[in-house]
């Protein structure tokens, strides 16, 4: 079933990608359907003074093409800013979506030197372990919130396996990384005062784990990560500095959680949208592979990334300054008409499925692409084993990050009954 968005609505000379009513309901397909068409390279004044942002605009880049190419040209389309908009002031190279070059590579060699084969296989046990209680809990329960009391259950609980964070913590740090991320919607009451407070207290808890790990080893990958070292490029030894493993907790904690809570929840609305293709899962196990990349597809659960050029180019015969800051735009990318037959038909058998819900590729591909597509399949097998009914009770609801979180949008509530 296709459900091509409506573009008749759309005024592209009233645009403004910074208005949070846009998302309200989901991310805007609609405004991106007419932006592939008529202006696949389009210019965003940022109108509102804000101190968040030092550019008078980004380039919206909603084509797939345009956006692999971006992507995978580090040394043209630079990350040193970071993925979103805004400028946060110190954060320039301190992260690894804030490098590139050497001092990316270095870094990426790492945290990869932690996820060792013995390390992925015992990870996708405990995946397994941790899937099955969560659906266990759910059923037992009979009427649950899907997206925090499932979805947002195994990314998290594997987050903190593989940073070696004690059961104690996890409930207390979860809602701590609810608080850090749930500012970004302009409505949300939050001052930025106890928003800042609360990342001081993610960090402060960082530096104690990264200091626990070093002064008493354990069998973990954040105790790999947080004393191995690796050979640069002139010969030295390297590790990371707890600024940067700080850094990398955060990320890790926020994006590494949300994206895949985003996917799963995305995935079971698809799903029972088209019940079809749920029940050509539960009859067929290998169905399963190709269905997680339809619902990445689907669900693209990262709204964009930012880059800063580093040169005068063009971008599709549109002149593109030095300096100037470029957003690449992954959902509009994955429902790209030119790269995906009638892309706004959820096809669990769709092939091939070359999307770019993890980036366009390149260095900064994302690192954890496997395990959050392992997270999604076994989420799905063991619910699609232990549950015969699974039925949405209310509407979804979305929350708003805003445009300054490139993540933007995200359910944030489905009432499901299951049985």
């Amino acid at each position: 079933m296709s459900t091509n968005p409506e573009m008749s609505e759309v005024d592209l000379t009233r645009l403004d990608l910074m208005d949070s009513r846009l998302v309200r309901e989901g991310f805007p397909h609609a405004v991106f359907a007419r932006l592939r068409k008529e202006a696949p390279v389009w210019w965003q004044p940022i109108r509102a003074a804000d101190r968040r942002c030092i550019d008078p605009g980004f380039w919206v880049l909603s084509k797939y093409d345009d956006v692999q190419e971006v992507s995978r040209d580090a040394e043209l389309f630079c990350s040193i800013d970071g993925p979103t908009i805004g400028h946060v002031p110190g954060m320039e190279g301190t992260m690894l979506v804030t490098m590139d070059g050497e001092q990316h590579t270095r870094q990426r060699k790492i945290i990869s030197s932690g996820f060792t084969p013995r390390m992925v296989g015992r990870l996708e046990d405990q995946a397994r372990r941790w899937a099955g209680k969560i659906v266990d809990d759910a059923l037992a329960r009979g009427r649950v919130e899907f997206v925090q009391e499932v979805a947002y259950q195994l990314p998290m609980h594997m987050i903190a396996d593989i940073v070696g964070i004690p059961l104690a913590d996890r409930k207390s740090l979860f809602d701590l990384a609810t608080r850090v991320l749930n500012p970004g919607d302009p409505d949300d009451p939050e001052t930025p005062a106890r928003h800042a407070a609360s990342q001081v207290e993610m960090f402060d808890y960082a530096q104690k784990l990264v200091q626990k790990k070093r002064e008493d080893p354990q069998d973990d990958v954040w105790t790999v990560i947080s004393n191995a070292e690796v050979e640069t490029e002139d010969g030295r030894t390297a590790r990371l500095s707890e600024t940067e493993l700080n850094f990398f907790f955060f990320l890790l904690t926020l994006a590494g959680s949300e994206t895949t809570r985003n996917a799963i929840s995305h995935g079971l609305i698809a799903l029972l949208d088209h019940p079809d293709q749920l029940e050509t899962l539960r009859r067929d196990p290998d169905a399963m592979r190709p269905a997680v990349e339809e619902i990445l597809r689907w669900s693209s659960p990262v709204a964009y990334f930012a880059r800063r050029a580093t040169r005068d180019t063009e971008i599709r015969g549109v002149k593109i300054s030095e300096g100037d800051r470029v957003t690449l735009w992954y959902p509009s990318a994955n429902r790209d008409e030119e790269v995906f037959e009638d892309p706004f038909r959820f096809d669990i058998g769709r092939a091939p499925n070359h999307h770019v819900a993890f980036g366009g590729g390149g260095a900064h591909f994302c690192l954890g692409a496997n395990l959050a597509r392992r997270e999604i399949a076994i989420l799905f097998e063991e619910l699609l084993a232990r549950a015969k009914e699974i039925e949405i009770l209310e509407r979804p609801k979305f929350g708003v990050l805003g445009i300054l979180n490139p993540i933007l949008v995200i359910p944030s509530e489905i009432q499901v009954r299951i049985a």
